[in-house]
């Protein structure tokens, strides 16, 4: 195991965390708040003196640069957590979330891009600390490696080894590289993905949208987070501002590729894209059959183009991960929010910003389910699974199901884990806190739905929930590995 490496990778993170820090400083600063201003600067402070610590007494050599998928795994989770721990200090600090285990439940919530709360009066919080977790959201979306690597190219990682680090923290079946070197291929996603978020911020400053609400409201879309600044949430916005959202909310539910092939002029890629026809076709199936149960039922939703609206900001905000809300969905009628559970698992695209299993992992397990009950009655037959015209590997396939088998093991896990709080909830509140929480979506039903929030769990329930939107965020194998003995065995 390379410990120099990774811990001289985790010092680079935790300098730009410090960078990331500076704007809600600012903020703070400029506010006059000077609980906020004690926080960030204590966090600054911490982060500061271990990171020079680790680059002074860790120093390598050039045969030290290199390692290897399992680094890679170790690094990608070791890093989210230590910037986890650091990114609550401004909350805990401040004392505006005096729990440190909540300040590191909302900070988790933030860069896993979950959008789960502790906070049930969130302007309360200030300018510079809603700042902060809305910027964590942009900074988790893409990835932190990945904003790293196109941030420092000259760290001394080798191509490899980006790689693996790449391939441990993006979401997705597989990954891979779009240009040739894996560290440019960093740089185009973080180029693609900046455009994308200003855009937003035009928009919806065309839409009448205060300029901090913007940006908060765009880091968050672009992560597909979901952090208001609102106690409102995203209610008491225009409807543009609203159908931006759910314009922007979609579009960052795309693999990212297919940006990079549109500005390629690839079209075909485009075109052949079984996951990216898959993607839209669900989601213009479910606001169709939310639009139909909830016409009329509720007051937000008893006229056409309103009831459009809702739906589809919540249909894109569900299957997106994202969990804004411009209404209280917790009560439609429950065929919409079972629509709206289902859209949870499904989740967005691959190689987007976005959680859940993945559109290409439910489409290649369906495929195998064809394939498998073709050969029931055809046992000779060989067939292979194809995606985009090409074959997908069996080990590609194994992985899937191996990916399923431990999703299902970790909800059952943490269903039965929280369903040990105090507070004794319902079994519709702890497994949609579960489930919001493991597919980094963010509001529940019931007693954790979109007007309320997770405070209400206790210490050990609320490590759970952290713990999910980890396995959720990295995708379960990352965290897996660092907690696995056979990890630090010598091979």
């Amino acid at each position: 195991m390379n410990y120099r490496m990774i811990l001289r990778i985790i010092s680079g993170i935790m300098v730009i965390e410090i960078l990331a820090m500076v704007p809600s400083l600012i903020i703070a600063c400029y506010t006059n708040d000077s609980a906020a201003q004690v926080g960030f600067v204590g966090a600054i402070g911490i982060a500061a003196l271990i990171a020079l610590v680790n680059i002074a007494f860790f120093s390598l050599k050039k045969s030290q640069r290199t390692f290897y998928a399992r680094e890679g795994m170790v690094t990608t989770a070791a890093a989210w957590i230590v910037l986890s721990l650091i990114g609550a200090l401004p909350f805990y600090i401040s004392g505006r979330i005096p729990n440190f285990i909540n300040a590191f439940f909302e900070i988790i919530s933030g860069f896993t891009t979950t959008g789960a709360s502790v906070v049930s009066d969130v302007e309360a919080l200030g300018k510079a600390l809603l700042f902060w977790r809305s910027f964590s959201h942009w900074l988790g979306g893409m990835g932190v490696l990945v904003f790293f690597l196109a941030l420092v190219p000259s760290f001394g990682i080798s191509e490899g080894s980006a790689l693996h680090l790449l391939r441990a923290e993006s979401p997705g079946p597989s990954v891979g590289k779009i240009v040739p070197r894996m560290k440019d291929t960093a740089s185009v996603l973080y180029r693609i993905y900046i455009a994308l978020t200003i855009l937003d911020i035009i928009f919806l400053l065309i839409g009448k949208m205060k300029l901090f609400d913007a940006f908060c409201i765009a880091f968050g879309t672009a992560g597909t987070g979901g952090f208001s600044v609102l106690n409102s949430g995203c209610a008491t916005y225009t409807p543009f501002a609203q159908n931006v959202t759910t314009i922007f909310m979609l579009m960052f539910g795309v693999n990212f590729s297919i940006y990079y092939y549109m500005l390629m002029r690839r079209g075909k890629q485009i075109v052949i894209n079984e996951e990216l026809r898959a993607y839209f076709f669900v989601v213009a199936v479910s606001i169709a059959l939310v639009l139909m149960n909830v016409y009329g039922k509720t007051p937000d939703t008893s006229h056409f183009l309103p009831a459009l609206r809702h739906s589809a900001f919540q249909v894109a905000s569900i299957i997106t991960t994202t969990g804004y809300s411009t209404t209280n969905f917790d009560l439609w009628p429950s065929f919409a929010k079972t629509i709206l559970i289902c859209l949870m698992f499904v989740g967005a695209c691959a190689g987007s910003t976005g959680g859940g299993i993945k559109v290409s992992r439910i489409l290649i397990l369906i495929k195998a389910i064809r394939r498998n009950t073709h050969e029931v009655f055809h046992p000779q037959e060989i067939r292979t699974i194809r995606m985009d015209g090409n074959r997908v590997s069996e080990r590609t396939l194994a992985h899937v199901q191996v990916y399923l088998a431990a999703y299902v093991f970790i909800v059952l896990v943490s269903l039965l884990l929280v369903s040990l709080d105090p507070a004794n909830y319902s079994m519709t509140t702890n497994f949609s806190a579960v489930m919001a929480t493991f597919n980094n979506i963010g509001p529940g039903f019931d007693a954790v739905g979109p007007v309320k929030n997770f405070a209400g769990y206790n210490d050990f329930s609320t490590l759970v929930l952290c713990l999910d939107m980890l396995l959720g965020r990295l995708e379960i194998f990352p965290i897996l590995v660092l907690f696995a003995p056979s990890t630090y065995r010598r091979t």
